[in-house]
């Protein structure tokens, strides 16, 4: 039996204010080719379909458009919510679409919805867990004793129907200790929603959604399927994949990836102004339309840089500068003994805390005679 394992999508998503549904339309039909040309038996997408609860307009007519594609072919469809999706909203229709075999999670109350697949080695069963908090899981079960996210999961799990016997997929979306992380990811400060991968152990496949970067955990059957297309520059780097599962009988897995290639990827370049707007270093790169981030290395800022840079990388996102200024005039120090010193001394040292450099010797005419305007004028 043959899955394509998806997540975060992220519908409607923003990155750097630039809207990302066309690249997302893209890439979705990239998406639906590798299905018909892969033919498997059902796709599983482990939460966070829409970036925000309360999706776009166009966001909406963007997914309904993808499920109504896969409505169309000979496959069944599995859709959790992830904790950017409200699970009310995604679950509309739901009932109306199980007649198309697209199966999305309600509101998780306790129970967890098993569909079961049959192939020339018997069943599969697939459980559909939606993103949960323990509070979620207590309010449920209100006799056990959750104190964790680990304890939650756990405690979902043990109330289901799992027979371990046979072939077992779990969705969740969840995150899992160890996975590596990125910027674009809302992960908990200090870990308090880690889930121990221990909780998943039932299960044959584990199709997890919540982390950017496609990855395995401990073993090749707990993945992360990671993004469709780049969210942020820390994903910059990221080899985006469809995540293909084969599963024979009882203990037999394969795990293979087929990349994604987007039609605008997201790129740093970095180097002095003058070098980045020469035509050499332009026609050297690959794609010119790219969402670029842009770092300046010239020493002095470049006035109105952002919209002439812009001129020639339409799509720049993102201006930082890499100088000694940036490097080192993260904090300022109080001045010392302010009383013994000039007021020009007191800038002085401000300017070289702030830029890691003295003043020149224009510099600091000028300021001196700011200060002596200064001075004459409240006298």
């Amino acid at each position: 039996m043959k899955f394509i394992h998806l997540s975060d999508l992220h519908i409607g998503k923003r990155v750097n204010e630039f809207s990302m549904l066309e690249e997302q339309r893209y890439i979705l039909l990239k998406i639906l080719e590798i299905i018909e040309e892969e033919k498997p038996d059902a796709v599983l997408i482990a939460g966070d379909v829409y970036d925000k609860s309360q999706p776009s307009g166009e966001a909406v007519k963007l997914l309904d458009e993808f499920i109504f594609r896969l409505s169309n072919m000979p496959l069944s469809a599995f859709i959790i919510s992830g904790n950017h999706d409200s699970a009310e909203r995604l679950a509309f229709g739901s009932r109306i679409m199980e007649k198309a075999n697209i199966f999305i999670s309600p509101v998780y109350d306790g129970n967890v919805q098993k569909h079961t697949l049959d192939d020339e080695w018997g069943e599969v069963n697939i459980f559909m867990l939606p993103f949960i908090k323990p509070v979620n899981v207590r309010q449920a079960f209100p006799e056990e004793e959750i104190n964790s996210y680990t304890d939650a999961i756990t405690t979902a799990i043990s109330k289901m129907d799992v027979d371990e016997s046979k072939r077992n997929i779990i969705l969740s979306h969840q995150f899992v200790t160890g996975a590596i992380k990125c910027d674009s990811e809302e992960i908990s400060l200090g870990g308090t929603d880690n889930v121990d991968v221990s909780a998943y152990d039932k299960f044959d496949y584990v199709a997890l959604g919540h982390i950017h970067s496609p990855q395995k955990l401990i073993r090749d059957t707990v993945r992360y399927s990671g993004t469709p297309l780049k969210y942020s520059f820390s994903e910059c780097r990221h080899k985006k994949s469809v995540t293909v599962v084969e599963m024979g009988e009882k203990g037999d897995v394969q795990i293979r990836l087929i990349p994604l290639v987007p039609r605008r990827d997201l790129v740093e370049i970095e180097g002095k102004y003058d070098e980045l707007m020469s035509k050499d270093f332009y026609d050297k790169l690959n794609h010119k339309e790219d969402y670029y981030h842009i770092t300046l290395t010239d020493e002095n800022d470049v006035v109105d840089a952002l919209s002439k840079l812009r001129c020639v990388y339409t799509n720049i996102m993102k201006l930082d500068y890499n100088n000694t200024r940036t490097r080192n005039a993260l904090t300022v120090e109080k001045a010392e003994n302010v009383k013994d010193k000039s007021p020009l001394e007191i800038f002085e040292e401000l300017y070289c805390k702030q830029n890691g450099s003295e003043m020149g010797e224009e510099q600091t005419r000028y300021m001196q005679n700011v200060i002596e305007n200064i001075w004459e004028g409240e006298q």
